[in-house]
């Protein structure tokens, strides 16, 4: 296993979302679709919420 070390994006959802990608080094290749669609569905989250005001 490679430990990555994943810079600030700037934004903690991102951040969330790109420190579960971290699993695909240990999990079965046929599982990755799953954990792909799971950060994709996240990040739309993200990008259709309202800015905080």
């Amino acid at each position: 296993m490679t430990e990555h070390a994943p810079q600030s994006s700037g934004s903690a959802e991102v951040d969330v979302v790109l420190q579960s990608l971290a699993v695909l080094d240990d999990a079965p290749v046929a599982e990755h679709v799953a954990v792909f669609e799971a950060a994709h569905e996240r990040l739309r989250r993200a990008l259709d919420a309202r800015p905080e005001s």
